[in-house]
């Protein structure tokens, strides 16, 4: 997993899928507001003219000297909900990224947004 000290160094670097294919460059890092902890990345996929940012969680990731490694296919990222690429992650957006990778979603104790864009 991604430590919060490390977000900043893999920002730009590409992330791959468990067979090392690209899927993207990685964008942003969204913490879990409840621990403050690497949750989710965006990832900038599509062509120059037409990319977008796709949500991959993080939980299981490996960071390696050029890359992030998930634990999710390509095919499923790409598939991912996804923002424009000067777009902002709506509140009531967030649970369709968590149900998309079969992930439990719960908001905070008074309704607050789980993720934060670091």
């Amino acid at each position: 997993m991604i430590r919060s000290a490390d977000i900043r160094e893999w920002r730009n670097h590409d992330v791959v899928d468990p067979k090392g294919h690209k899927i993207g460059v990685l964008e942003a890092v969204y913490v879990d507001t409840g621990t403050d902890e690497p949750a989710m990345a965006t990832v900038r996929t599509g062509l120059p003219t037409r990319q977008r940012l796709v949500f991959v969680p993080l939980d299981e990731a490996i960071a390696g000297p050029d890359y992030v490694k998930v634990p999710y296919a390509k095919g499923e990222v790409r598939k991912a909900p996804s923002i424009d690429m000067d777009g902002v992650l709506p509140a009531d957006g967030e649970e369709a990224i968590f149900q998309h990778y079969g992930l439990p979603y719960r908001a905070g104790a008074n309704g607050e947004r789980r993720l934060a864009r670091r």
